[in-house]
C-alpha cells in the first residue's frame, strides 16, 4: 500500500501536464452552462438549484417540482466523473425518507440488478452512457430529451407507490 506522499507525488506529475485542469474545468463549465439551459427550457417542469462541483467524482445539480417538493424528494442530474456519464439520481430529504421509498423502489426496473441501497439516493439510472463532448449542442439536446423521459417515469413509478 502507498503512503500519501507516494499519492501526492503522483498528482503533482499530472497536475504538472494540465490536462486534468483542462479537463475538470470544462465539464464543470459545461454543466453549470447545461443547467442554465434546462431551467430556461423546462421551466414549466421543475425549477433546478445549483451546481455542486463534487470532489472531482461528482458534479451535479437537483431539480424539483411541487410533486416531488410534497414528498420531500428530489431528483438529481449527476456527472459521474469515474464512469464518465450522465445519470439520473432520486434523492430523499432524510434518510427515513430514503428508506421509505427504497423499500418501494428496490423491487422495479431502477433497481433491478442492486441488492443493496445506493450510497447517496434512492435510486441512479444511466442517463448518457457516453456522451460526446465535441458536440456539446447536441449533447445537451439528448440529455434534455432524455431527462424529461425519465424523470416522467420516475414520477410515474412514485404515485404508483402511494406513498406520501
Amino acid at each position: 500500500m502507498r503512503e500519501l506522499n507516494d499519492y501526492v507525488n503522483i498528482y503533482k506529475e499530472q497536475l504538472e501536464k494540465g490536462d486534468i485542469q483542462e479537463a475538470y474545468s470544462g465539464l464543470v463549465k459545461y454543466v453549470m452552462r447545461l443547467g442554465t439551459t434546462l431551467s430556461k427550457n423546462l421551466v414549466n417542469n421543475f425549477s433546478f438549484g445549483n451546481l455542486f462541483q463534487g470532489y472531482m467524482d461528482y458534479t451535479y445539480f437537483y431539480y424539483s417540482n411541487d410533486f416531488l417538493k410534497k414528498r420531500k424528494l428530489k431528483l438529481g442530474l449527476v456527472l459521474n466523473h469515474k464512469k464518465m456519464r450522465f445519470e439520473i439520481w432520486l434523492l430523499g430529504q432524510t434518510i427515513p425518507i430514503q428508506e421509505n421509498y427504497w423499500q418501494f423502489f428496490k423491487t422495479t426496473k431502477w433497481n433491478k440488478d442492486r441488492t443493496t441501497k445506493p450510497q447517496y439516493s434512492i435510486l441512479e439510472t444511466v442517463l448518457i452512457e457516453n456522451p460526446d463532448f465535441n458536440d456539446l449542442d447536441l449533447l445537451s439536446q439528448q440529455i434534455e430529451d432524455n431527462l424529461v423521459i425519465i424523470s416522467r417515469e420516475i414520477i410515474e413509478d412514485i404515485k404508483r407507490s402511494k406513498l406520501t
